[in-house]
């Protein structure tokens, strides 16, 4: 069959570096005034020079609103953790920084299928569609990371993170509605420096991170760091005598600093990293009963063909899928950030390249038998991006305007075939054609998509100071988005036929229930203007509040993965684009430090409400859709989040927070039915699920921890024998876009401690342990494909330990 619809890949010319350096060539005015910036640079240097930070509370120095300032004076919602803390704490990823920050949240069945959420909202629970954006932005040195896949990475030579929670998008970047993560690397110095740290420990683990930088020249400064990260795997695969979910991933940074004259600064900078990690699997859990005939339900036609699971207790953690796995996994990119300080501002561009190569490999019946054999997706994206903004520090006046421009290519191709075990278990056992694997048995369906996505923007936001306590700060942008996507599916049968829907034999029927061959090229575009305004006040030199409103929006988006079929079996065109979420944010918050500045207690309360919720909607066959994206009608998260911090002295300090979110569908009439209402002949085409929570949020979430140290000497080394521990918490939540009796998942708490010596000189030993108390808990669980009542999941991590020394020069 020949496509009406071009599918060849074609790469926009990677030129945008040109545009950057262009203004770095021209002259820098003698003697411009230096100000008080918005660059990355700045952050990580003030950030390496606070002695206490991160959770723990302090002098922390913030970029949030692309200027240095303490995080006390951001009249956001933003949690910090410094590098050390990272460091001493294993947070090396953003899925375990989640223990650190209560209202994040992470999942990931693969490095593709990753969600982060901040309040429950950002990105649909359950498979990813490419054709939507991300609601929490990620940004690496100002660099703006669309594939929430680097997610999953080893942080590589980080000086601090900041989790903004809100919307954001008057001041920086790409729009973002829930929030955003912002990540900020070591720079190259002029002073010579490096540091090193090695770890080991159970499972296997070896961890080793390295950083050195110093001058090349006067005017050069240069940085390089790399990481490795090595475990086995958690989960054991008695088909292939092997442990899957296993760590493997390795990563290099490196970074040029030109600073010909003090008032300008260009960074050229390049990373690459690798995942080749043997995952990803699942365990069974349960099984719950569904609306299909019991001869069609799990226990049946497990029975039917002699199948039973190698245990039944997830806690045992062994599998026995038998099609390959794979997540092979590469990200990497260059930027040029060029930071001018012209008049009394100053003046910024970031140009960026990344790319992503992803190649999975699945097993997507979920058990031991041969129904799905091969199931792959392989995708390669690349991105360019370009910000220009202009930042003014004045005495009554504050603001920052800009502008981004966004261009993205992603290309799939898709595999999945199913096997000799298929025929007995997907088709009706009432049908003869059950009885003869040859009907099934190679049944591929050969998928092709490709997107481009485009988005520019203009921005702004002013800060204006009333008063030396009242300050008002308004923000608008106005944003273009165009989606353009193509997707065919070609069916082909065992001995390599084609199978089309003009096929009316019993075995094509019954081939094309499974598989069904689909073409469409969906497109979306659409102009958006959003503002926000945040009203702040100094009660005191030690008391702020503030109060914010935002008006802002999600970018529609188009399906990549397939849509339902109409009555007559071709694609519903109409569910081929996703209408854009339109937002109203409101939050009130509290900032305040006491007992000498040696604590600090802060609090905010917030509502957001969203028209047409873009959610991920499961369809139950084996293949005729994997996911799709439909708008709910209306959702709301609100809630209370709280944190405290005391100092009150050098031999102690400890850190809590807390946060209470009530995040539910206020309207989905038309929603996917759970397991249990489903799969019958009678079961209804949708359900209204009005009123219930949102995937993958706990109400409750708490994250606490300690250190206490004191002076000693060891070896002759002079320093501070201490103890920390860090605890987390969190209430049951849904792991299934509908909720569902049977995909609850308990609440469970975690404990860490760790104990050490950490020297003057810059040398640190400790141990540690995770999960301290051997806490059985579930990542996520899923619904098995077909209805059958199948339930399995993903553990967590079970009790680990290790040790890890440090040094730093």
């Amino acid at each position: 069959m020949t496509s009406k619809y071009p599918s060849a890949r074609r790469r926009v010319p990677a030129s945008l570096l040109t545009l950057s350096l262009a203004l770095a060539i021209a002259a820098a005015p003698a003697g411009a005034a230096e100000t008080a910036d918005d660059a990355a640079v700045d952050a990580a240097a003030d950030a390496a020079a606070q002695v206490e930070g991160g959770s723990y509370g302090g002098e922390i120095l913030v970029t949030a609103r692309r200027r240095s300032e303490t995080a006390q004076e951001v009249p956001i919602a933003i949690s910090v953790v410094d590098g050390e803390q990272i460091d001493n704490t294993g947070s090396f990823n953003v899925g375990r920084l989640t223990q650190l920050t209560p209202t994040l949240q992470f999942y990931s069945s693969n490095p593709r299928n990753t969600a982060v959420n901040i309040r429950g909202i950002g990105a649909p629970f359950g498979l990813t569609n490419d054709g939507i954006e991300q609601g929490v932005g990620i940004y690496v040195d100002d660099v703006y990371y669309s594939r929430v896949a680097s997610s999953t990475f080893d942080f590589l030579d980080v000086a601090q993170i900041e989790v903004l929670r809100g919307p954001q998008g008057t001041l920086y970047g790409k729009n973002t509605t829930a929030g955003a993560i912002n990540i900020t690397t070591n720079q190259p110095t002029f002073d010579f420096e490096g540091k090193a740290e090695v770890s080991i420990g159970n499972l296997d683990f070896k961890q080793a991170k390295a950083a050195i930088s110093g001058p090349l020249s006067d005017q050069l400064a240069a940085r390089i760091a790399v990481s490795s990260t090595s475990r086995r795997g958690t989960i054991y695969n008695v088909t292939t005598d092997r442990h899957i979910q296993s760590q493997d991933n390795i990563g290099i940074r490196g970074q040029l600093l030109w600073r010909p004259t003090d008032t300008l600064d260009i960074t050229l900078a390049g990373d690459w990293n690798k995942q080749e990690a043997v995952c990803c699997g699942s365990v069974f859990v349960r099984t719950g009963e569904t609306q299909r005939p019991l001869n069609r339900q799990f226990a049946a036609l497990a029975a039917a063909q002699g199948y039973a699971f190698p245990s039944e207790n997830p806690y045992d953690r062994l599998t026995d899928l038998d099609a390959n796995l794979n997540a092979g996994n590469e990200i990497g990119g260059a930027s040029l950030r060029i930071k001018w300080d012209v008049g009394p501002g100053t003046l910024t561009s970031v140009t960026a390249w990344r790319y992503w190569d992803w190649q999975p490999e699945n097993d997507r019946d979920f058990t031991g038998l041969p129904i799905v054999t091969r199931s792959q997706n392989p995708s390669q994206q690349d991105q360019y991006t370009q910000e220009l903004r202009y930042n003014y520090s004045g005495d009554r006046v504050d603001f920052v305007v800009g502008g981004f421009y966004y261009y993205q290519r992603i290309d799939t191709q898709g595999t999945e075939g199913h096997g000799s075990a298929s025929s007995r278990w997907t088709i009706n056992p009432s049908n003869p054609l059950s009885n003869d694997p040859s009907v099934l048995d190679g049944l591929t369906a050969i998928n092709t998509q490709y997107l481009k996505n485009t988005s520019a923007a203009l921005f702004g936001q002013l800060s204006w100071k009333v008063t030396d306590r009242l300050t008002i700060q308004p923000g608008v942008r106005v944003n273009y988005d165009k989606k353009d996507g193509y997707y065919r599916r070609l069916v082909f049968a065992g001995d390599g036929s084609p199978v089309t829907a003009d096929l009316t034999d019993a075995v094509s029927a019954a081939r094309l229930a499974v598989f069904s061959p689909q073409e469409y090229a969906p497109s979306f575009s659409d102009w958006n203007f959003s503002y926000d305004l945040t009203v702040n006040y100094k009660v005191t030199p030690d008391i702020l509040v503030y109060a914010t409103y935002a008006k802002t929006f999600k970018s529609g988006g188009i399906n990549q993965n397939g849509v339902p079929r109409d009555a007559a079996g071709d694609p519903l065109l109409a569910a081929a684009t996703i209408k854009p979420e339109s937002v109203n944010h409101y939050e009130a918050g509290l900032k305040s430090e006491f007992w000498d500045r040696k604590a600090t207690f802060n609090l905010a309360i917030f509502r957001t409400d969203i028209k047409n919720y873009q959610a991920n909607v499961n369809n139950g066959q084996f293949g005729v859709l994997r996911g799709y994206l439909a708008n709910a009608g209306k959702v709301r998260t609100q809630g209370v989040e709280a944190d405290v911090s005391i100092r009150p002295s050098e031999r102690f300090r400890a850190y809590g927070s807390g946060a209470y979110t009530d995040a539910k569908y206020v309207k989905f009439v038309d929603a996917p039915c759970p397991p249990e209402l489903a799969g019958g002949t009678d079961s209804p085409p949708n359900c209204d699920i009005s009123g219930q929570r949102l995937p993958g949020v706990s109400k409750w979430a708490l994250s606490f921890g300690a250190e206490v140290n004191a002076p000693s000497s060891l070896f002759g080394e002079d320093g501070q024998f201490y103890f920390g521990y860090d605890g987390s918490y969190r209430s049951n939540f849904s792991s299934n876009a509908t909720p569902s009796l049977y995909t609850w998942v308990d609440g469970y708490s975690l404990s860490n401690f760790r104990a050490g010596f950490r020297a003057e000189r810059g040398i640190d030993l400790f141990l540690w342990v995770r999960n301290a108390f051997d806490q059985n808990y579930i990542d996520q669980l899923f619904v098995g494909p077909g209805n059958t009542g199948l339930i399995t999941g993903l553990p967590g991590d079970p009790r680990t330990w290790g040790g890890t020394i440090k040094a730093s020069f």
